[in-house]
């Protein structure tokens, strides 16, 4: 009742399956397909035959447009089947931005453009796309360029070689990177290739080191009875005692489960024909018989049972089926979780993923804004400076203030030396306020101090330096006179020239308030290495 197609051919199979249409007996439905050239032409057809196709090993994206093949199903996962699970595993380790790399193939191209469409409104930014064709190196320094992390690769074991050359040359791995390509490559696929780079073999495993392989699970690695009744350890290891030293295919589990799907598919037809219509029966089928043929659609979409490679359920045709993650540590691809497509789950195994660094890679530069400050041990080393000199002041005040009345006190202009100390007190006072920076105030306070701290160092100097003035002035006045005449000059005529200078002074600093203030700046410097 089946037709069975493996003609990578596409002569030789379009030929075989006309041949069994025309010649052969009505069949039931069609079992097969490998490759996806002749896959695809038969599937498109299938709809003028009213045959069902199913599949176990054509993984193209293609053949996911239910428009073009109705009719088609396949137990092996897409080849796009594997970007829900890089979806979550970057939601997992929190991977907000990544970059891709793709070799300029249409299976690979096919599944970028739906990772695109999958990452789309997830906020996970795709910083940066590039393809190539032969030379990735180009591509690989642009990743650099625009600081992509996270790099979502697809493309065959030649080039992957290729890539983490570059890569290595760029330094794009370590602590810093992580790479997640496909991950159905041959085991120790880098040796097949690693002659034909540019690229010193420890050189290219360095730079291999960490990265993360996405790809179907070809058996389940749940101890659960399916449908057959064995587990998938059981059926394994009957299947390795069968095929004895023969070539072993990741796709057997599919194949097997097919067969299974056929069987299903075809017990709830019948079972349906009993039900509705007493007098038909499944082998009443010709490719004419569209009501048979659409009973047989819909019991194959109807599919849902334990079988050796998980849970088999069809959501539009499409298997709904197990995504494993690999990495690769220390020359070998290590198991580190699995994502169930049925219950969108991932499941990480634990400590089996190895970064490079103490944690995952981040996904870009963190630029953090870090305010200079003023050194607090300095602030404070000053501070104390500054209260100690007060303190002397506040001595040297209240001394000259005591003995205002002895005659070596009263002769030295008593009041101008006050002048003089409180001066210096206020100039003291400046040094706190011009420590306080923007650590310890806020925006707004900063600005006023800004002002305030100019206005008392500016009166506190001028204060000082006038009464000093004042003073060498006076004793200038009198020994300048050469007819050697009593002159007389109070320290009111001192204070009027102390005040005219501080007149002054307030009249720049009133003006320069009013026409331009101070206000609070930003000043942005290069940014340099994280200690």
């Amino acid at each position: 009742c089946l037709f069975l197609f493996f003609q990578c051919d596409n002569a030789k199979g379009l030929k075989a399956f006309y041949d069994a249409i025309k010649y052969g007996p009505n069949h039931l439905m069609v079992f097969g397909g490998v490759c996806a050239t002749v896959t695809s032409i038969i599937a498109e057809s299938l709809k003028g035959w009213n045959l069902v196709q199913l599949s176990f090993a054509a993984t193209t994206p293609e053949l996911a447009d239910k428009k073009k093949y109705p009719y088609f199903f396949r137990t092996v996962p897409s080849d796009n089947a594997v970007n829900p699970a890089i979806l979550k595993l970057l939601k997992y380790y929190q991977w907000k931005r990544v970059g891709t790399l793709t070799q300029d193939v249409q299976r690979f191209s096919e599944v970028r453009n739906d990772l695109t469409g999958v990452l789309y409104g997830e906020d996970i930014e795709i910083s940066d796309t590039e393809s190539f064709s032969n030379d990735p190196c180009t591509s690989v320094k642009k990743l650099k360029g625009n600081d992509v992390r996270i790099i979502l690769g697809q493309f065959d074991e030649e080039m992957a070689v290729k890539v983490f050359c570059c890569a290595y040359d760029e330094e794009m791995y370590g602590s810093k990177y992580q790479w997640i390509i496909p991950g159905w490559y041959e085991n120790l696929w880098w040796e097949s290739w690693i002659n034909s780079s540019q690229c010193l073999s420890k050189n290219l495993l360095a730079a291999m080191e960490g990265y993360i392989g996405v790809d179907f699970e070809p058996l389940s690695s749940k101890m659960t009875k399916t449908i057959s009744g064995r587990t998938p350890q059981q059926y394994e290891k009957e299947y390795n005692a069968k095929r004895g030293d023969g070539q072993s295919s990741k796709f057997h589990g599919y194949a097997y489960d097919g067969i299974w799907v056929i069987a299903k598919t075809l017990q709830r037809a019948m079972k349906y024909l009993n039900a509705t219509n007493k007098h038909q029966k499944i082998e009443d089928f010709n490719y004419t018989n569209h009501k048979l043929g659409k009973i047989f659609l819909d019991a194959m979409n109807e599919t849902n049972f334990i079988g050796v490679t998980g849970r088999v359920v069809f959501r539009n045709g499409e298997r709904m089926g197990t995504i494993k993650f690999t990495q690769f540590q220390e020359r070998k691809e290590v198991k580190v979780g699995e994502y169930n497509a049925v219950a969108d789950t991932l499941e990480i195994i634990n400590n089996s993923i190895r970064f490079q660094g103490v944690e995952p890679p981040k996904d870009k530069t963190i630029i953090q804004e870090e305010l200079r400050k003023i050194s607090l041990p300095l602030y404070s080393i000053l501070s104390a400076l500054t209260i100690l000199g007060m303190i002397m002041a506040s001595a040297f005040l209240f001394f000259n203030i005591k003995n205002r009345n002895q005659k070596l006190i009263k002769m030295s202009s008593p009041y101008m030396n006050n002048l003089i100390i409180l001066g210096g007190m206020l100039s003291y006072a400046s040094i706190f306020l011009f420590g306080l920076d923007g650590s310890f105030v806020s925006e707004k306070t900063f600005e006023t101090l800004c002002t305030v701290r100019t206005w008392i160092l500016t009166v506190g100097y001028t204060t000082a330096f006038g009464a000093m003035f004042a003073k060498t002035w006076r004793v200038h006045a009198i020994f300048k006179n050469v007819k050697m005449k009593k002159k007389i000059i109070k320290d009111q005529k001192l204070l009027v020239i102390v005040g005219g200078m501080l007149l002054i002074d307030l009249c720049i600093l009133i003006c320069w308030q009013v026409v331009d203030p101070l206000r609070r700046t930003v000043e942005k410097y290069n940014m340099e290495v994280c200690p």
